[in-house]
């Protein structure tokens, strides 16, 4: 199970690195690109590559791992989306602006492209996460849950009371908690 965990926050992490860099490359306005308050992680990377693992049969080629990629991920980022949504009436992302979206929760254009990234890391990224995974420190890891369960738990409140997912950044966090305090005094 530990070795699971691991995956997660591998993909997890390279996921939000991924989306910084797209943020960059695109000049987004929206720059937080996370989904918790502390950590640096997008968890749909993770549970896309999690559950892509536990599918992909060992052995697939690259064209296999990309068709089963963008049909597995694209449907992590759907429940995932929709999750936020339902639970926390937040949007991570929406793409309404794309042709052929559902719901604007995915599109086809981003379903290619997980396809393609996911099969890549099946092939070239993942023997390498295996091997991290069996050398991890039971320790560490134990300490790794016990900070994703706080952050989760504080990203999970502050997104309940303020719905708004650009405050997950301490920087946003702060900013408005002065603007608050201003206002309340005034």
């Amino acid at each position: 199970m530990s070795r699971w965990y691991v995956y997660f926050l591998f993909y997890s992490f390279c996921g939000y690195g991924l989306e910084k860099l797209f943020a960059r490359i695109i000049r987004s306005e929206y720059q937080v690109r996370k989904c918790f308050l502390f950590l640096p992680l997008c968890p749909v990377y993770g549970l896309a590559m999690a559950a892509l693992l536990a599918l992909v049969p060992e052995g697939a080629g690259f064209f296999l791992s990309a068709a089963l990629g963008g049909l597995v991920c694209t449907g992590v980022e759907y429940l995932v989306h929709l999750f936020y949504e339902q639970v926390f009436g937040v949007q991570f992302w929406d793409y309404r602006d794309l042709p052929w979206h559902i719901r604007g929760r995915v599109c086809p254009q981003f379903a290619l492209a997980w396809g393609v990234l996911s099969a890549a890391a099946v092939r070239w990224v993942q023997p390498v996460v295996e091997v991290l995974a069996v050398r991890a420190a039971p320790e560490a890891l134990y300490l790794l849950w016990l900070v994703l369960a706080v952050d989760g738990v504080f990203t999970g409140a502050l997104l309940l009371r303020r719905r708004d997912p650009e405050l997950l950044s301490i920087g946003a966090l702060l900013s408005q908690s002065r603007a608050s305090s201003q206002s309340s005094t005034s």
